[in-house]
């Protein structure tokens, strides 16, 4: 039986930090299973995601964005367009999507905020990693049956 393969999305906007969310996943998941996608920002991530988990290789599907308060547009907006636009995919295609997406009430570029951001993605990433893992195993063992039941496959 061969692995399960997942796909990692980064958003390319605060990379510095974002980065270490895929090493926390890399902690959870070899990464000789998974397939890494940049992207330029978090609102690329969902069309990414779609066109990937619309493949059938992949077992899950990760997104990390740092989406923070540039001054000029409402961030919170783009924010909620990506996490809604994430779990469209995943309901849509029957492929877990998982976000790693942060939107911080504070977020300045001081090296003091970087690190600890640095730190929590790296969690982040873990959790995702974990979550990846278990939602990947629990899709695979289910099968739709006629009239509609979802059994588990023994």
């Amino acid at each position: 039986m061969r692995p399960i393969r997942y796909a990692f999305i980064k958003a390319g906007w605060h990379s510095d930090v974002v980065n270490e969310a895929l090493k926390g996943f890399l902690d959870i998941i070899p990464s000789d299973q998974v397939d890494v996608f940049d992207v330029p920002g978090a609102f690329e991530m969902p069309l990414v995601a779609k066109k990937l988990a619309a493949t059938g290789k992949y077992g899950a599907v990760a997104a990390a964005a740092l989406v923070v308060d540039g001054g000029i547009y409402r961030h919170d907006f783009v924010a909620q367009a990506v996490v809604n636009g994430l779990m469209t995919v995943g309901l849509e295609t029957g492929v877990p999507v998982l976000s790693v997406s942060l939107t911080p009430h504070h977020y300045h570029e001081t090296e003091h905020h970087k690190k600890i951001f640095r730190e929590h993605f790296v969690q982040k990433g873990r959790e995702a990693g974990e979550a990846a893992l278990k939602a990947a195993t629990l899709h695979a063992s289910l099968v739709s049956e006629p009239g509609g039941y979802v059994s588990r496959v023994a």
